[in-house]
């Protein structure tokens, strides 16, 4: 087989238009539609990078990101999977924010393991969201193929939350969210908006979430992080109509890791 009848096979079985291959390798979707219609000759130096880049998306690189944090306050050590089945192992000594954590994890459908510990519960919460956010970051690595943007909307009893999601290295967040108490089991649920906004940040992420009506705190909370799971899950599954292809007209995404 000749190296034009490769390239029209892998575009065949790929499902790729000429736009598209124009967009991965850089050349004019007028030559590649004239190249393979015998037009022009075929470029070697187009052939290698369509080569190139099939084999990225044939043998994608694990989406799996350690990270570990060490203060004067907390000391915190993760290790996150996105293409997990929702195994999680969570430690902080604080039972609801374990609890809660573990919705995103089994939700989400991540595999996730955290020990932490720190010297009190604001300290902790914080550090965690910023060591989430590292690791959601450093494993997506450079975003190419992912949805991007999605939404969930989570009952619980009495209670609905919805979170809206763009993974765009972008950081920011609206929060609509409310509590009749500030304890529950443990976990000051005025952390909740702060975890969620440094989350965002470290994910550089943009995180809308809204408590739309419940009665119970715990069913609130709850709701909303399994609403961030799924969410986060959606955004972060790859198209496989989109493999190895930046989710953005601009062609990259800010903080995308290579």
């Amino acid at each position: 087989m000749g190296e034009l009848e490769e390239l029209r096979r892998l575009k065949t079985e790929y499902g790729y238009t000429d736009g598209k291959i124009a967009e991965m390798t850089g050349y004019s979707r007028s030559y590649v539609n004239q190249m393979f219609n015998g037009v022009v000759p075929l470029n070697p130096g187009l052939y290698s990078n369509m080569i190139q880049l099939l084999k990225v998306v044939e043998s994608p690189k694990d989406r799996v990101a350690t990270v570990s944090r060490k203060t004067g306050e907390t000391d915190i050590t993760m290790e996150l999977n996105i293409d997990g089945t929702g195994k999680w192992d969570i430690d902080t000594g604080i039972y609801m924010f374990d609890h809660l954590l573990s919705q995103i994890m089994k939700h989400g459908r991540f595999d996730f393991t955290l020990k932490a510990t720190g010297d009190d519960p604001h300290h902790l919460i914080e550090d965690v969201a910023i060591c989430l956010g590292k690791a959601f970051s450093d494993a997506l690595g450079d975003r190419t193929g992912i949805i991007r943007m999605a939404d969930a909307t989570v009952p619980l009893d009495e209670a609905l939350a919805m979170v809206v999601i763009d993974i765009s290295g972008r950081p920011y967040s609206v929060l609509e969210m409310t509590f009749s108490n500030n304890d529950m089991a443990g976990f000051p649920s005025d952390l909740l908006r702060h975890f969620l906004e440094t989350f965002a940040i470290e994910a550089r992420i943009n995180l809308h979430a809204h408590i739309i009506y419940g009665t119970n705190d715990h069913h609130r909370a709850e709701a909303l992080f399994k609403a961030l799971g799924r969410a986060l899950d959606m955004a972060t599954t790859i198209d496989e109509r989109t493999k190895g292809v930046s989710p953005s007209t601009k062609g990259m995404l800010e903080g995308a890791k290579k």
